[in-house]
Parts: C-alpha cells; structure tokens; sequence
C-alpha cells in the first residue's frame, strides 16, 4: 500500500525525481517500488498494463544506485534512475511482446528495440509492457485482444488509441513516463483524452528498429509525460541516429530541454503561431473549442502573433490515410502466418493439413476485426486495377499535404489546433461505427502524413470535467521549435488553473484502494 510520503514522489514530474536522485535524497529503487505499489491497486481495474515487470525493474533500479553511490552517473543523461513504462509494440528482450494480438501471445523477443537499449544504458528501470489497440490499430484501445484500458478520469470513458495503456498509465500515476508509437496519432490523441503530454518526434528522428511495424512511412516512437520538460528529456534519450533503421535521419538530436526550460520563462516576443484554418470550425465539442481559444489567448497574452493559415489539402488527409496505411498494414502483417513465430492453428480433421491452410487458420484466429477491416482495405488497395486509382492517388494527396505545411512554415514558426474533436468517449459508442472512430484522428493524421513533428499537452477540462488537448506542430527536424511555446502554454494555464491539469484527477489507487 503507499504511503504518503510515496504519494508525494509519485507526485512529482519527471524531472525531479531526476533531481532527487542526483541528490541522494531518494533511490531508484524507492521509485520503483512505489509505482509498483500503484500499479498493484490500480490494475486491473485500469487495464493500463499487458506485463508488469517487477522483477526487472527493481534490478535495474538496483543497478543504478549502487553507481549512484559511487558517483558514477555523472555522464549518464538527466532521466537516469528514473522508471518508465513501454507500449507492447516495442520489443523488449526477455519480456513478452505481443502488440496486444492473440497471434503474437507468448512472444519473447530475443533482443531489444534500439529505444530499448537506450533506456537501459541511460538507467531507466522499465517498469513493464502497456496496453494497445491490437497492432496498434485503433483510437481507443477497445481492440486490445486482452480486453480494454479505462481512462483514469472517468473508468466508463476510453482513453483513446491506440497507445491508451501508455496514457492511461501514466495519467495515473503508475508511471512517471512512458513510450508510445503514433502513425496516425496514437501518442497525442490519447494524451489528449488522459490529460497527458504525448509527443510524435520529426519522421526518422527516433529509431523504428525493433518497433513492430504497422504502417512503416507513418509510425514513430515518441514519448508520454505528464509535463513538457519531462517529454523533451525523454526524446533526447531515445532520439539520434541509427544505422539499423533505414529511415533514421543522421543528425544531433536537437536542444529539446533546453527549449522547454526557456518556454517555462513565457516569453514568446518573435514567435508566430499559425492557426490552421481546415482544422478549426466546426465539428468540435463546444468545451473543446472553448479550451484551445483559451489557450491562443494565452499564447497572444505571452507575445505570440498568431496568424491564420490555409492547408487546403488537410480536407483530404483523412481519405488518403485510411488508403496510404492499410495498405502498409497488409504488407506489414503478411509476416504472420504461423510459420516461424507465434501463434500456429492447424486446420480441422478433414481439411488438407496443408502449408496454406495452416497460415489461413492461423490468421483467421489469430487476428481481430479491425485488423482484419484494415488488411482486406489494404489488399483492396493495393490490387491490379485499382492501384493507381486509390493508392497512386492517395501519396500524390500526401505530397500535396507536405507542399501545404512547406507554405505554412513560411507563414509561421509553429501550427496550432485541437489535438482531438472530442472529449474521452463512452465504451461501445463508437465501436459499430468506424467512420466516426477514423473521424478521432481527423486533426493528427496530417502530421504523419508529413513527418513533421507534433505534440499534445493538456488544455484543462471541458465543461463535462474531462481532459482537452491542444496540439503544436513543429517543421521537419526542428522539434525544438515546438517545445517552446509547449511549455509555455502549460506554465501559463498551470497559473490559471492553480497548479497542473492532473491535480484535478481523483486517485483513490494512491491510497491503496482498487480502482473500480
């Protein structure tokens, strides 16, 4: 059960338990065992988990603290020590990875993800595997093949998808951080509906490798927080160039934390922010749009110039998408035909016990609805005939929307808009219409579409007394530019709301009581 003195470090960002650890005042293993208490009475009534490794993790917290001691941790990066949880879309070694798909249960990855070993170099005990929509294919974590996540602000409300377990665990408190994948928005739409900062990094400045690939040009790992400064030293630990990653981008990551810790001064005299026309109007809940106008005044009120800009292709970026990515997706899944690894269903007595049939079974199972919705559009897609009419089309959409970010950052140094339409839906609401699922990420997909980077913070509640994201976007390779006015704006609504969004979540667990 935890204590109160647990509650106050659990309580605190990122950043000081950092702090406090190169201070000798806590010890990782302290950390640890607090989360761990957390997560003990809050699963499963949160679901946020897959795979809670507590073992591990008190090893690695172990580890740390005996360098800490004798001073050896002075070139390791600020987050040293401190623990963080991981999306089950990123292979670990020695940890079940099952990217929350029956066909990948019991899966034990032989070796890390580039991520991984950044993490375990920098010291970070890893505190276990988090829920998903399965493959990552989902905007509220109801496809999970182990059944759903709940949002901590309301347990009858999802939070959001496909990276819920990340948000919602980090949200309450069972981690200080942790990592998520975004290949349409799944790190921000989430962070969005759990009151969390969810940031997808410039395409290509986060390794993929050992990233279970869902749509390969659209996905990239970024970091989950509950503050900005706390996302921005995350990213300088896992960003950088990887040779084992075709995609990776060979450059310095760029100075996040320094840009965040400036924001956190709000002055933002010279700064023009870009209101982005298509991703504004209506088709918002009222309290959303309420929050994010608030919250370009407080921009202006810190020296901002906003100004508006036209991204006439964005009206398309949804359509194109749902071509460009489920087209990826059936390539992508194709490699899971029980043959090598993973699940294997063989065919009933008196079917031919053939190598296809085999691979038939074993799909048929082993795959949920939407992967499976995913995978037929993807082969309809992609097949002789049609080729040219839907997918040809669709990446000459996306190089339209590239073109249309290009113009804008000559307008304006950083773009705005709500990170999702809504508020945390209902469980069931949205699950017999996939069209209005699809409509969740109708504001983050352009992002991917471009690679440019985009981030989510928390923009207070609405007016039912949820989370509200509000989302900046960044130009390709210059991720600082978005952390600053980031930051600034969570300090500025940190002052009008009395101190940070989450203060206003109900966290019986903290006490040691299940959560319901």
């Amino acid at each position: 059960m935890s204590t109160s003195q647990d509650n106050d470090l659990l309580r605190l960002s990122a950043a000081q338990m950092a702090s406090r650890l190169r201070a000798k005042e806590i010890s990782s293993r302290e950390l640890v065992d607090a989360h761990l208490n957390v997560i003990d009475a809050a699963e499963p009534g949160l679901h946020a988990f897959l795979k809670v490794s507590a073992d591990e993790a008190r090893a690695q917290a172990d580890e740390f603290d005996k360098k800490n001691i004798a001073g050896e941790v002075g070139s390791l990066p600020e987050l040293a020590g401190v623990p963080i949880a991981i999306k089950d879309m990123i292979v670990t070694k020695g940890i079940e990875t099952t990217a929350a798909s029956k066909i990948l249960e019991g899966w034990v990855p032989p070796y890390d993800a580039t991520v991984i070993e950044k993490l375990k170099a920098a010291g970070m005990p890893i505190l276990g595997k988090t829920n998903l929509d399965e493959f990552a294919q989902g905007s509220s974590t109801e496809h999970s093949a182990f059944g759903p996540t709940r949002n901590p602000w309301d347990t009858s409300r999802v939070p959001g998808g496909s990276g819920g377990g990340s948000a919602a665990a980090v949200a309450a408190f069972e981690a200080p951080l942790a990592l998520g994948t975004d290949t349409g928005g799944s790190i921000r739409q989430p962070g969005a509906l759990t009151g969390t900062v969810g940031v997808k990094p410039t395409y290509g400045g986060v390794s993929r490798f050992g990233a279970i690939a869902m749509a390969s040009s659209l996905d990239q790992i970024g970091p989950v927080s509950r503050s900005v400064l706390d996302a921005a030293l995350l990213q300088e630990v896992i960003g950088g160039h990887d040779v084992r990653d075709s995609t990776s981008i060979p450059m310095e990551v760029p100075a996040l934390s320094k840009a965040a810790r400036e924001g956190m001064r709000r002055d933002l005299k010279g700064l023009k922010v870009g209101l982005i026309k298509q991703l504004g109007g209506d088709g918002y809940q009222p309290g959303v749009k309420q929050r994010f106008n608030e919250g370009v005044k407080l921009l202006q009120d810190m020296g901002a110039e906003v100004v508006e800009v036209d991204c006439p292709h964005f009206d398309y970026a949804l359509a194109a998408y749902y071509i460009i990515m489920p087209s990826e997706v059936s390539s992508n899944l194709a490699r899971y035909d029980g043959m090598r690894y993973g699940l294997r269903v063989m065919p009933p007595e008196g079917v031919p016990q053939t190598a296809a049939n085999m691979m038939a079974y074993t799909r048929e199972a082993g795959f949920g609805d939407e992967v499976k919705r995913r995978i037929i559009l993807g082969i309809y897609a992609l097949s002789a005939g049609y080729y040219d009419a839907w997918y040809g089309k669709a990446q000459q959409v996306r190089t339209l929307i590239i073109h249309d970010f290009e113009q804008a950052f000559e307008k304006a140094d950083v773009l705005i808009s709500p990170t999702s339409p809504s508020t945390a839906f209902r469980f069931g609401e949205k699950m017999d219409d996939p069209l209005s699922m699809y409509m969740n990420d109708i504001a983050t997909i352009p992002a991917n579409m471009a690679g440019t980077p985009a981030m989510s913070i928390p923009a207070g509640l609405s007016d039912d007394g949820l989370p509200v994201g509000f989302q900046f976007i960044g130009p390709q390779k210059r991720d600082d530019v978005m952390y600053k006015p980031a930051a600034a704006l969570e300090a500025a609504l940190e002052e009008q709301w009395g101190g940070p969004i989450w203060s206003s979540l109900k966290t019986p667990w903290l006490d040691g009581k299940s959560a319901k």
